[in-house]
């Protein structure tokens, strides 16, 4: 194992020398939250693939091929079509408003006065969502070093925490890009054939496994519709993917770099299933599914190559986890630290926002390490981060870009029975059922469109100015984004 150690410790060196390096870079708040809104195509596809593909659909997505076969890809497969959505028919318009957080769209649109509610359920998400990310340390390391799984988290995420404090979204973006190409080669280039060559070939895996591993549908219409629901959605939503988008140097790169993330994640889905089809032929009998992956790399991977896929899963778990953190800590301090002390402060100050959202990244990164330590389920973690998103904002989101008669007031009702609804189902059915998210999203669209209509348009003035946000066209908004309130 001494070379496959070699190889991860190498990689984890890297990521600490480009956090330290990405630090000389953001120099200033649009710098350091968006690295500057000047990514070119090829940087911002790789990094917007790399923060969607994180351990549960490298991980999770084998674990699903190993159960399911090949419809085992429906997971992975929803979140690149949720991601073909957002960048075709969004990412443009999002790019330009020239914002940090969902919540300042929010407040853009409805005229200030849904940031704060909208901001607490789109942190709740992104912690959940970081946490899930962090646990994912423990197995990656069991494997690697024998670990305590307490330690284990440790040491991951600090390293997380490291680069995005040092350095915020240029460290996480660099980071990102090398763990893009390790995760291409770990994953698709090396273990996709290797693990089909040791199974004995296509021909052998369908001699061996029963015909339903090879049914597209064989997962389920429901938990297809739910995987949509959940993931698809999500990612037309989610502050983590906004996040990256807002990087964009246009809104063609953020429209067309997009599609080509979504298009690598069909594959990336399609791949992980058959992985995991592969590994039921190898292990038929494996205690849990999600161990799929890390047996198939460490039984028939040759050494240095076995080195190279683990590292390629731990580079997609540190993806997502410090695009969830940094996401997480810009709402704590842009949507809500700053609404309740009633500050927001312009770009120019750059030293003090740089140094403010350094520390709410520390913050967060303590509070996401802690959190993963005390829990132990990743899919019921990742659950309750979904079904707070979908159920609380998407409904307001979707219907501040797509309905001209949503109010701020329907966009608060809509925020609060969707969220109240998913909290309340959720301790009813239990965290990991479907009602939660199916009646928090119904009840969240009842009540954005009822109070919407009851109450008075909003202000045309309002409308104008964000008519022109979208477009591109206003230079004084471009330049600050409103203060919360006005």
């Amino acid at each position: 194992m001494a070379v496959d150690y070699t190889v991860i410790v190498v990689y984890l060196a890297g990521m600490l020398a480009m956090g330290w390096w990405g630090m000389r870079r953001a120099k200033s708040k649009s710098e350091f939250l968006v690295a500057g809104r000047r990514l070119g195509p090829a940087m911002y596809s790789g990094t917007m693939a790399a923060i969607v593909l994180g351990g549960a659909s490298t991980i999770g997505g084998v674990g699903l091929g190993y159960q399911y076969g090949l419809s085992g890809a429906w997971m992975v497969f929803t979140i690149g079509l949720g991601l073909l959505a957002l960048s075709i028919f969004f990412s443009a318009r999002i790019a330009r408003l020239k914002v940090y957080t969902v919540s300042e769209m929010l407040d853009l649109r409805y005229g200030g006065r849904a940031g704060v509610i909208s901001g607490v359920v789109m942190w709740a998400y992104t912690l959940m969502l970081a946490v899930t990310s962090t646990i994912a340390y423990a197995t990656i390391f069991d494997v690697l070093f024998d670990m305590n799984r307490t330690l284990a988290i440790i040491l991951g995420g600090s390293i997380v925490v490291a680069y995005s404090t040092l350095g915020g979204m240029w460290s996480i973006t660099l980071t990102d890009m090398v763990q893009f190409v390790v995760k291409t080669i770990g994953v698709l280039l090396l273990l996709l054939p290797i693990a089909v060559v040791k199974a004995g070939g296509f021909s052998e895996m369908k001699a061996t496994l029963p015909t339903e591993y090879f049914d597209p549908l064989g997962i389920g219409g429901e938990t297809i519709f739910t995987y949509v629901l959940i993931y698809t959605f999500g990612m037309l939503i989610g502050q983590d993917i906004w996040q990256r988008v807002f990087t964009a140097r246009s809104d063609t790169t953020a429209k067309w770099g997009g599609t080509v993330a979504g298009t690598y994640c069909l594959a990336y889905a399609l791949a992980g299933a058959v992985i995991g089809t592969a590994a039921k032929v190898l292990y038929p009998n494996l205690a849990s599914a999600d161990d799929a992956f890390a047996t198939i790399v460490k039984d028939e991977l040759p050494m240095g190559v076995r080195g190279l896929v683990l590292a390629a899963a731990l580079a997609a778990v540190m993806s997502t986890s410090s695009g969830a953190l940094i996401a997480c800590a810009t709402v704590a301090n842009n949507d809500i630290w700053s609404r309740l002390r009633g500050v927001v402060r312009p770009d120019g100050e750059a030293h003090d926002e740089v140094k403010g959202n350094r520390f709410f990244i520390l913050l967060m990164g303590v509070a996401v390490i802690a959190t993963a330590i005390a829990l132990n389920n990743v899919v019921e973690a990742l659950t309750v981060a979904y079904n707070l998103l979908v159920g609380g904002l998407l409904v307001p989101i979707l219907g501040g870009l797509l309905w001209r008669r949503g109010t701020a007031q329907g966009a608060l009702a809509s925020v609060v029975v969707g969220g109240v609804a998913v909290i309340t189902l959720m301790a009813t059915y239990g965290i990991l059922a479907n009602e939660p998210v199916y009646y928090g999203l119904l009840s969240s669209l009842v009540a954005y469109v009822a109070v919407s209509l009851l109450t008075t348009p909003t202000d045309a003035a309002v409308l104008a100015a964000w008519r022109e946000r979208l477009a591109g066209r206003d230079p004084e908004l471009v330049s600050e984004p409103m203060p919360a309130g006005q």
